[in-house]
């Protein structure tokens, strides 16, 4: 089995064999998922102070948080480049 990695955001890197979902962190749900995986200490937040924009969700229980477009993020997983400008928002 190939390990894959991909590109969060900021240097901060993921296995894609792990990843579950990608999702927008917008609706009740989802926030309702991260604050359960604060509280069990399953929670990485990969953001650097930014706004979340996907949550990534993994086969271990892990939710991550991630300042790039869930967009972005699949597009990478799927191997298609995206240009940095595109991703990262220095004024955010």
């Amino acid at each position: 089995m190939e390990i894959k990695l991909i590109n969060i955001g900021f240097g901060n890197i993921v296995s894609a064999n792990r990843i579950i979902a990608i999702v927008s962190p917008e609706s009740a749900p989802i926030k309702r998922i991260i604050s359960e995986a604060r509280d069990r200490g399953m929670l990485v937040d990969a953001t650097y102070g930014r706004r979340t924009r996907a949550v990534i969700i993994t086969d271990s229980d892990h939710v991550i948080l991630s300042a790039v477009q869930p967009e972005t993020v699949a597009h990478r997983l799927v191997g298609k480049e995206v240009p940095a400008s595109v991703t990262e928002d220095p004024n955010d």
